[in-house]
């Protein structure tokens, strides 16, 4: 995978009650996979299109 390729979401700008830390990279693909998976399982969020979205819109070329 290209350097360019590679996406990241990061939680740590975001505020919440948990200050969270996590950092994910690798491609969109996998990215918006695990992250969505993390506001769901982690942070309580619902899983629909709606957060695919927002995670997506978040997502930053490393």
């Amino acid at each position: 995978m290209a350097t360019n390729d590679c996406k990241v979401a990061d939680c740590r700008p975001i505020p919440s009650e948990k200050n969270c830390s996590l950092r994910i990279a690798g491609t969109e693909a996998e990215v918006l996979t695990v992250a969505l998976r993390h506001a769901v399982e982690d942070h309580g969020h619902k899983n629909s299109k709606e957060l695919r979205e927002q995670i997506r819109q978040m997502l930053k070329g490393e």
